[in-house]
């Protein structure tokens, strides 16, 4: 497949996409920094969903990976993400792609080949729509491996963490009061932002207490809300969030080490400790149910076995758990904006208003005290413009 002759970014007089290179080892990291028309070189092994639906928001030109995009361990669903966005990726060019290119030098990238100038940098396979589907086969046929190592990685953790997961043991006191209250957990996973925005009533009347799991913070400020609890390693949230004055939640190893810590007193802000072997969205639902959250309400967090496979954790054993721990506490709101949309216009609205006035305004001339409410407005603008004339 060939698409790059006429995309944006391109020479005069050469095929391919250009753009300026930004590079980093993790996706989540370099999406922060990416513009319009650059070129991602990444190294990601099995592209999850979330970071190419953030590459794809970030409009870049193309996406030149040093690994493989599917490496066929199970059916991941980022390739296809940026096939259908329209942004070319080149695949498993190697590690070495970090050494030739540096920040911001324009580079071409045209059928696999990653040009400087005229220099060839790197190459590796330009992947198309069968290429994707034959990967994405491959991958389905050996899921029983995966959903194996899941079950084993499950088992493991609930002997890790089964004070934790049943007597809540090791759960730190924080200022943030739970007791009877509803909590928003916000992740910022799939379909999040639409999720939120379809939220706004719950919010605006419930108001429950607004947690994010590291950029999910970012994602509460950007939905024009201020987080009250912020957990996570703080390796994905803004300083600025930090700085919000949320309570901050560090989520530590098992052994304690916190490496997210130091970052958060850098800043001049306190942090409480939670150590806990699972990720960071499990620690806000453990810590918001183990205080006494009447409800949790869970937007893009994960829920089902193609979301904890393509998150690409063993971790991801510990969610499962987790959910089964929370209970009928829990009301995951994913794909509420699919489910829901107001199907009134903004144009029906103004018509309907339009209609009342007029109604209204029939109804007052129709009746007798209308008749008499009107003649005597009339008779006060004709004051008025009387009044108007002798002072002019």
């Amino acid at each position: 497949m060939r698409l790059t002759s006429l995309r944006r970014g391109r020479s005069a007089d050469l095929p391919g996409v250009t753009g300026a290179a930004r590079l980093d080892r993790r996706t989540k990291d370099l999406t922060k920094r990416l513009k319009p028309g650059d070129v991602a070189i990444i190294d990601h092994v099995d592209i999850d969903r979330v970071s190419a639906d953030a590459l794809v928001s970030c409009r870049v030109a193309a996406v030149v990976n040093a690994a493989q995009s599917t490496s066929g361990r199970y059916p991941n669903l980022g390739p296809e993400i940026l096939l259908a966005g329209g942004i070319p990726l080149v695949d498993d060019v190697g590690t070495d792609v970090f050494a030739a290119v540096r920040e911001g030098e324009h580079v071409r990238v045209d059928g696999g080949i990653v040009y400087v100038e005229d220099r060839v940098v790197a190459k590796g396979v330009e992947q198309d729509a069968e290429s994707i589907t034959a990967a994405m086969a491959e991958a389905r046929a050996g899921l029983h491996t995966q959903l194996e190592a899941f079950a084993a990685n499950t088992m493991e953790y609930l002997l890790k963490e089964r004070a934790l997961l049943l007597d809540g043991v090791g759960v730190p006191d924080v200022r943030t009061d739970f007791a009877g209250r509803h909590v928003l957990v916000v992740v910022r996973g799939y379909d999040y932002r639409e999720d939120l925005a379809v939220l706004r009533p719950y919010i605006r009347e419930y108001r429950p207490i607004l947690v994010g799991v590291d950029g999910g913070a970012d994602a509460l400020r950007e939905a024009g809300y201020t987080p009250d609890v912020i957990v996570g390693d703080m390796d994905s949230v803004s300083d600025e969030t930090l700085r919000c004055g949320a309570e901050v939640v560090v989520h530590a190893y098992a052994d304690g080490r916190a490496p997210g810590l130091q970052r958060v007193q850098d800043l001049g802000v306190s942090g409480v400790v939670f150590p806990a072997a699972g990720t960071s969205e499990d620690v806000a639902l453990l810590l918001a149910d183990e205080k006494g959250a009447s409800l949790i309400v869970a937007v893009g967090t994960h829920a089902t076995l193609v979301e904890f496979l393509d998150k690409g954790r063993q971790g991801m054993a510990s969610t499962f758990l987790t959910r089964l721990r929370v209970g009928g506490k829990l009301v995951d709101a994913k794909g509420v904006s699919r489910l829901y949309r107001s199907r009134i216009s903004t144009l029906s609205l103004v018509f309907l208003v339009l209609a009342a006035f007029v109604a209204m305004a029939v109804a007052v001339g129709a009746s007798t005290v209308g008749r008499a409410y009107t003649s005597l407005i009339g008779d006060q603008w004709h004051s008025f413009l009387f009044w108007l004339s002798s002072v002019f």
